[in-house]
């Protein structure tokens, strides 16, 4: 027990660190109103969550997406409170950041050379390539460059983790990020039902569809559904599969955090201390510490909890923050945008399993 103690130390000492500034911009009263909204809107969101796990053995609409479907009713209702404001944003915006920073604790960086240098560099180049294409028809469908963004994001990585990660960076509309995690959470849900059906059509091994499964599900509770359904095999290999997609999410967090700052500052006028933000720096540094072995398993596990609470009690705050008929106006396109990005992975990912020759 003496020998986690350092580990423990890091991340309270990490926590500390981001919390305080945080904290600090504002006096803790005016938060009072909107944490307590936030924190019933979360309630309701893992209560429901739990109450699909025990009817369907695993929850249809996750907690984060309830979140943001309950926020948004709640606001929609109750209308706009001023007094609650200051409190949402900075559940939405500042718990957000600080839940991105503790994903980097749950990485293990070396389980992305666990299947073989071929696919891994196949899963980079797949995700890299999804994103381009994800963007392109995102664009084409007539949707906003940071919206086309998140759905190319959530799309090529892992749902509604990576369009969580990415918002803040890009500094996406509150109505942009709302629309594309639920639009995306519900194909998502289709794609976990229909994809065994294609096992038949495309002649796919267990282990073919395993790698299938972990290329192109979105998160991994979904992927887990969608493979152990059809056999062990085909769970194993894309549970492993899709942690090393979700490895891509650090890398894309930072170019688009280089790509935003360039674009608002000029190459020329960024400070170094201000090329990236503090929470993506939290997230690489520890990542590496979780790498090489200075976080351990029982500090990951923590900080995984953690941080799955505090993006709920995000998406509860961006729920009571967005105006639901500005999703409604960008509804259509979203779906237009994520089908067409999905049926792009889809093929991506099955010719990526020929080109490599998987069995």
């Amino acid at each position: 027990m003496a020998s986690q103690r350092p580990p423990y130390g890091i991340m309270a000492t990490t926590a500390s660190t981001i919390v305080a500034p945080i904290a600090g911009r504002r006096r803790p009263t005016t938060l009072i109103p909107g944490l307590l909204v936030s924190l019933f809107v979360s309630a309701i969101a893992v209560a429901g969550g739990s109450i699909e796990e025990r009817a369907f053995g695993r929850p249809i609409i996750e907690p984060l997406v309830l979140a943001i479907l309950v926020g948004m009713a709640v606001r929609t209702v109750r209308g706009e409170s001023a007094c609650e404001a200051p409190g949402v944003r900075f559940v939405a915006k500042d718990l957000l950041e600080v839940a991105v920073c503790l994903l980097g604790a749950t990485m293990d960086v070396p389980r992305l050379f666990a299947s073989g240098p071929l696919l891994a560099l196949g899963i980079a180049a797949l995700v890299c390539t999804a994103l381009g294409i994800g963007y392109v028809i995102g664009r084409a469908a007539g949707l906003s460059s940071k919206l086309a963004i998140l759905v190319a994001c959530g799309n090529a990585i892992c749902g509604n983790s990576a369009i969580a990660a990415v918002a803040p960076v890009i500094g996406a509309d509150r109505e942009d990020v709302a629309a594309s995690i639920a639009l995306t959470a519900v194909l998502g849900v289709i794609v976990v039902l229909g994809l065994p059906i294609l096992i038949q059509p495309l002649g796919l091994s267990h282990y073919q569809y395993g790698v299938l499964a972990g290329l192109t599900v979105y998160a991994v509770p979904q992927v887990l559904a969608a493979a152990f359904a059809v056999s062990a095999l085909s769970g194993q290999v894309a549970t492993v599969v899709k942690l090393a997609r979700v490895l891509m999410l650090g890398p894309v967090v930072v170019f688009f955090s280089l790509r935003s700052r360039r674009r608002a500052h000029g190459p020329a006028t960024i400070q170094r201390a201000a090329i990236v933000p503090w929470f993506v720096l939290g997230f690489v540094l520890l990542a590496t510490l979780r790498s090489v072995g200075v976080i351990p398993d029982a500090s990951a596990a923590i900080a995984k909890v953690a941080a799955g609470w505090l993006t709920i009690a995000a998406m509860a705050g961006l729920g009571l923050s967005v105006d639901v008929h500005a999703v409604r106006r960008v509804g259509a396109r979203v779906v237009i945008a994520v089908g067409g990005s999905l049926a792009a992975l889809m093929l991506l990912a099955v010719g990526l399993i020929r080109l490599l020759a998987i069995r």
